[in-house]
């Protein structure tokens, strides 16, 4: 069962109540004022010493919950482009935060660029359904598909699930592994296989209460980076849910839409990781900067430079492969923009960590300073899906020709 969030007062100057703006300028701005309420707790959390629950109540309080729903629908109508830059400001203030905020927007994101989309009637009534948690309710959704052995690949899925014999709901019943806003979140995209296609590629989604009967959780893994993200285990023991909450309202096919459009769950965290990489280079700049000898020091300027540089053709490369979604998702030169995107975020991060440690010394190793958490939190970039081997092969294949629409193509 969630735990409850705080209900202490919110911070002079929130949102909380408003709808939020539309335009790009505004949403950056909201995100940096939440961004700045996040700070302060990253090293609490980090540490154990809080739940990082707080966190969430405050994106929750902010509305920044319906960034990606339809301004038809009371959201936002932020486009993938303008979410991962918001996702970057909030990553740079909070990298934990920015993380499990993601999985919120992971969860629900397909869903949200089906805006204008004629539905049919069960989904046009799911779609409605969702957008309406998440504008009114408040409500946070997360992702549920990572299972030991298999990560987050749809073809591994043991989880499986059976209609009643009134065909009117599910019963769903396996494990997760790796579960962000265990506790936190209201709603979980859980996905699951039908009994007895173990192997095969129909892999359905289905949205669990955190409060449905049989929904269990484990202690929130201790972590030696993302504590913040509130990962542990899920338990689905003969959950019943009702046929409204399949996803949509169609079986079998999330990894035909995962093969077409990868992008949510291939390229969602890329914001925050060069959120990430970017508070690196700021602490190392201010350390620089914070002594006149260092900072007049030709070396250390070259040096700066080069971090510089880095990190400018990591944010181009984020911000091309957001445009050519935005452009066109689902096409091959947008698909493989977004793994090329990931892959060069997962190496710039703990390339601008070395030279942080470098530049910085003694700092970069104290708990008392940030630096220390940032640079275990920018190696982690690589953990999370797609992995660099994995965004390589793509690429190599999208340059080959291969069919990648082919389901069969590439290990999902």
């Amino acid at each position: 069962m969630a735990l409850p969030l705080s209900t202490a007062p919110l911070p002079a100057g929130s949102p909380a109540g408003e709808p939020l703006p539309t335009d790009l300028d505004s949403l950056l701005a909201l995100a940096e004022e939440t961004g700045a309420r996040l700070a302060p707790l990253a090293a609490e959390v980090d540490a154990g010493r809080s739940t990082g629950h707080e966190t969430y109540r405050i994106l929750r309080d902010a509305g920044l919950l319906g960034l990606l729903v339809p301004r038809e629908a009371g959201g936002a109508g932020l486009g993938f482009a303008g979410y991962s830059r918001v996702l970057a400001v909030l990553g740079a203030h909070n990298g934990a935060a920015a993380l499990g905020f993601n999985m919120h927007n992971v969860a629900i994101g397909s869903l949200c660029e089906s805006a204008g989309t004629p539905l049919p009637p069960a989904a046009e009534t799911f779609r409605s359904w969702l957008f309406d948690k998440v504008i009114h309710g408040r409500k946070i959704f997360a992702s549920a598909t990572s299972e030991a052995g298999s990560g987050a690949k749809l073809r591994g899925v043991r989880t499986t699930y059976r209609p009643t014999g009134d065909g009117r709901s599910y019963v769903i019943t396996g494990q997760k592994s790796f579960v962000s806003l265990a506790g936190v979140a209201d709603y979980y995209v859980v996905a699951a296989r039908a009994e007895g296609t173990e192997g095969s590629g129909e892999v359905s989604h289905f949205v669990v209460a955190a409060d449905d009967a049989g929904v269990g959780f484990g202690e929130v893994h201790s972590l030696s980076a993302m504590y913040g993200t509130s990962t542990a285990g899920m338990v689905l023991d003969a959950v019943t849910v009702p046929r409204s909450r399949l996803f949509l309202g169609v079986e079998g096919m999330s990894l035909y839409k995962l093969v077409r459009e990868p992008h949510w769950m291939i390229s969602g965290y890329t914001g925050a990781y060069l959120g990430i990489a970017e508070a690196v280079f700021r602490f190392t700049r201010d350390h620089v900067a914070s002594s006149p000898d260092r900072a007049a020091s030709p070396v250390l300027q070259r040096e700066l430079g080069r971090m510089s540089a880095r990190l400018s053709a990591a944010r181009a490369l984020v911000n091309e492969a957001g445009a050519r979604i935005d452009a066109g998702r689902g096409g091959v030169d947008a698909n493989a923009a977004v793994h090329a995107a990931k892959y060069v975020v997962g190496e710039v991060g703990p390339a601008l960590a070395q030279d942080a440690v470098r530049i910085c010394g003694s700092a970069a190793v104290s708990r008392s300073m940030p630096l220390e958490r940032l640079l275990r939190e920018a190696s982690f970039a690589s953990v999370m899906p797609a992995k660099p081997d994995e965004c390589l092969e793509y690429l190599g294949k999208a340059a080959l020709g291969v069919n990648l629409y082919d389901a069969t193509a590439f290990s999902w």
